[in-house]
């Protein structure tokens, strides 16, 4: 078994040369690879935030499962906290807060990264308004675009930046910062955000879930915004058939696509991205940019 040090931390590698994206045959080391490479934009995003990981130990064609307490085995150096306002029973969460976890939790075929809207500091209270775009049968994210400008504009009237990136599938999602605010307030504000959307857009928006009445909609999924809920992370792997990446976006290029194609980022093309646009979610992290949540 291989090994290697990352900033002072050794680390135990395996099976680096298995697939698992079988449609492409990127492998378990490219992954590592792609982490290790955007790192330097990912870590901010996860900073603070306890993370659930999405594992694939065999591939993304294969039996996955979800990971919210801190895996067996974990380094004593792998900072974990103690999680107890979002379950019945305490959990307890790694944060992935520095490079060598990152790896050590791509090594262990994390391939999906999810955090909540709260840090730990303060736990069940969003710092963060998400929405997440899905569309269902007969639409794609060009319909989700539009739902996304409208969000945008309305959600501007009340003060507040919104940011958009690609969910890594056929979707969208919506961020925008907030003061801290009790997560249940923030869900009740993005529930009235989404029933807005479908009165303003009703051949389009939807704001219930049941999928007999998604064909044609766009899903404006508020439910993320509970605190016990996670989004899948800036910059994070997604399981698809590619190895493709939420990608952070910039309105100007959401608004200029002409085709879906255009919003799909696999792993190859997200460093060059960042290269060239640096990361065009760092004003999620800007508290200038921080406003209070109307009505609360």
């Amino acid at each position: 078994m291989p090994y290697t040090e990352v900033e002072g931390r050794r680390l135990a590698l395996s099976n680096l040369d298995k697939v698992l994206y079988p449609a492409t045959g990127f492998t378990k080391g490219e992954a590592l690879h792609y982490y290790v490479t955007v790192a330097g934009a990912l870590l901010p995003h996860l900073r603070g935030r306890p993370v659930s990981f999405l594992r694939y130990p065999d591939g993304v064609d294969a039996t996955a499962f979800f990971a919210k307490n801190v895996p067996p085995g974990a380094p004593g150096w792998v900072t974990v906290r103690e999680i107890t306002q979002v379950s019945s029973e305490p959990l307890r969460q790694v944060l992935v807060e520095d490079l060598p976890t990152l790896v050590w939790a791509a090594n262990l075929a994390g391939l999906e990264l999810h955090t909540p809207q709260w840090c730990v500091e303060h736990e069940a209270q969003a710092d963060r308004l998400v929405f997440d775009l899905d569309p269902g049968p007969g639409a794609g994210v060009l319909e989700c675009r539009t739902v996304a400008l409208w969000l945008r504009e309305r959600l501007a009237a009340d003060g507040l930046t919104v940011l958009p990136k690609t969910s890594g599938g056929k979707g969208l999602h919506l961020l925008a910062p907030i003061e801290v605010t009790p997560s249940s307030a923030v869900s009740a504000y993005a529930k009235r955000a989404a029933v807005e959307a479908e009165a303003a857009l009703p051949g389009l928006a939807l704001s219930k879930m049941a999928r007999a009445l998604r064909p044609g909609k766009v899903f404006v999924d508020h439910s993320q915004n509970a605190a016990a809920k996670t989004t899948a992370a800036p910059y994070t792997l997604r399981a698809k058939q590619r190895p493709s990446v939420s990608t952070p976006l910039s309105w100007e290029e959401l608004e200029a696509a002409r085709s879906a194609d255009e919003l799909v980022f696999l792993a190859d093309q997200v460093p060059l991205r960042l290269e060239n646009e640096g990361d065009l979610m760092a004003p999620l992290l800007d508290p200038g940019l921080v406003r209070p949540l109307p009505g609360t």
